[in-house]
């Protein structure tokens, strides 16, 4: 039995692959080392556009106004940093933060040749372990990043501790739909087609393999909501997005 926990303890998925946990987070860099500077246009690809849709959503119900002071986790490239930038205006803020520093290089260098990065801070940060006082942020979101994290409850601990009381969590990532005709058409998409854009586009075919990967071992979305739960949130819930595939989370600091 020792043996057993010691082992559960000691390891952890990467895709369908077991890897010893210490491991994980340098892994996953490595993935989005590769794939920055094609991320914007493989993600256009992939969806057909439709993440702008999603994430268009995600901005409607974060109830972000002028003045407020935003957290965008994983925010990579920076949609919703840019989108919550001109929300906040000059009197608010929105840290752009991201634990991959090429990622983060691409999305502060989009941002500024677009004017967007006056009320802009880019920091390099571990969602596990957020460097920011308590009760500091009035919103918070991670999009297509959670599924990353080697501790998903200790990074949603992370973000309640960060939030101020009534500060709303927005966390946008990818699903297990219910439909099995829409779950089968998803696989042979994701498993077939998804790794040859990969290879095509960005050189890289086994990144997006384990991209693939990484959605089918992340939390379903009622066990996603059950963790929100247990972390202390309430008012947590879900929305679903284009035949299921797609989950916004949404859940309140008390």
């Amino acid at each position: 039995m020792t043996d057993n926990n010691k082992t559960q303890s000691d390891t952890t998925h990467f895709g369908y692959e077991q890897v010893k946990t210490e491991e994980k987070a340098s892994r996953v860099a490595d993935v989005f080392h590769s794939v920055a500077a094609k991320y914007d246009i493989m993600n256009d690809i992939m969806s057909g556009g439709i993440h702008r849709i999603w994430k268009r959503f995600t901005i409607e119900v974060s109830g972000v106004r002028t003045g407020h002071k935003v957290l965008d986790i994983a925010g990579g490239t920076g949609d919703l940093t840019k989108k919550f930038s001109r929300i906040v205006g000059e009197t608010g803020q929105v840290v752009l933060a991201d634990i991959n520093a090429s990622m983060l290089n691409v999305g502060r260098d989009k941002l500024i040749d677009q004017g967007v990065a006056g009320n802009v801070l880019f920091t390099q940060a571990d969602a596990q372990h957020l460097p920011f006082p308590d009760n500091t942020f009035d919103c918070i979101s991670i999009a297509f990043g959670l599924r990353n994290v080697t501790d998903k409850d200790l990074a949603i601990r992370s973000m309640l501790r960060v939030l101020k009381p009534g500060g709303r969590l927005l966390i946008l990532e990818f699903t297990q739909p219910d439909n099995p005709l829409v779950q089968k058409t998803y696989d042979a998409y994701s498993f077939k087609i998804l790794p040859i854009m990969g290879k095509l586009i960005a050189n890289d075919a086994e990144s997006y393999r384990y991209l693939a990967e990484s959605i089918r071992m992340h939390p379903d979305k009622d066990t996603l909501k059950g963790m929100l739960d247990d972390a202390g949130f309430s008012l947590s819930k879900y929305h679903l997005f284009t035949g299921g595939i797609v989950a916004l989370h949404t859940a309140i600091k008390p």
